[in-house]
């Protein structure tokens, strides 16, 4: 009994650090990602489960988006969701593997018929996106908003809703946030239309991706994340709130 015990032990140590409580940040409210009254959402959902995976349990802590690289360099937390392109191995961070699926494209209405494969295919169109676009897409936003046609709205749900109405030509969003509030207006009862996504970049999923204190807490997260892929748990997580 005792051999069967100490047995036990060393395949627990051997497969993955002790399970521990992971304090990580997380940014504000988005949609279907991040809901913070609830801890719940795309990304809370992937994370837990998979550091649940060998018994490790995620501590959700919220800062406004500036403050989560700064709360993981400064040791109030155990892990950021992301780096928000500020290196943090220099300060003890480990990257996992990608969580979640952030994939920018334009949107239009389809009966517009509009095509957009190059910056120019926006001339003369107005065009909505989230804060912080036009310093990422430089050479496809920059024209629009020097013609004043460009605007940004925090509230994405306002977003598809402008949209629908007419008010702009087209929106840069996520497509799976887009697809988030427009079942929210029908599921309210709201007439929507039908929409066309342009994808315009190759996401890179390396730009976004957890960090780690520990680096055998990323190994057992990275382990996990694999699980729940094979077994297609994460679809489902994702169908959950996009279905």
């Amino acid at each position: 009994m005792r051999w069967a015990l100490l047995g036990a032990m060393l395949l627990t140590l051997s497969t993955g650090a002790m399970a521990a409580d992971v304090s990580m940040a997380f940014g504000e409210r988005i949609p279907p990602f991040c809901f913070p009254d609830t801890n719940s959402g795309i990304e809370l959902e992937v994370i837990g489960e998979a550091l649940a995976y060998r018994g490790h349990v995620l501590k959700p802590h919220y800062f406004s988006f500036a403050r989560v690289p700064m709360a993981f360099k400064s040791n109030q937390v155990d892990a950021v969701m992301t780096d928000l392109g500020e290196d943090l191995t220099h300060f003890g961070g480990h990257y996992g593997d990608p969580a979640v699926r952030y994939d920018n494209v334009f949107i239009t209405l389809q009966e517009r018929n509009l095509v957009i494969t190059r910056p120019s295919d926006l001339d003369g169109l107005s065009v909505v996106s989230f804060q912080g676009a036009s310093k990422r897409y430089p050479a496809w936003l920059d024209p629009v908003r020097k013609a004043g046609r460009y605007f940004e709205l925090n509230d994405q749900a306002l977003q598809v809703r402008t949209l629908m109405a007419g008010r702009y030509d087209v929106v840069l969003s996520d497509r799976h946030i887009f697809r988030y509030f427009t079942l929210e207006l029908m599921r309210s009862g709201t007439a929507t239309k039908l929409v066309e996504e342009h994808d315009f970049v190759t996401p890179n999923p390396q730009d976004y991706r957890p960090v780690f204190r520990d680096p055998q807490v990323r190994d057992d997260f990275n382990a996990g994340l694999r699980h729940l892929k094979e077994t297609g748990r994460y679809q489902a997580i994702y169908d959950k709130y996009l279905k």
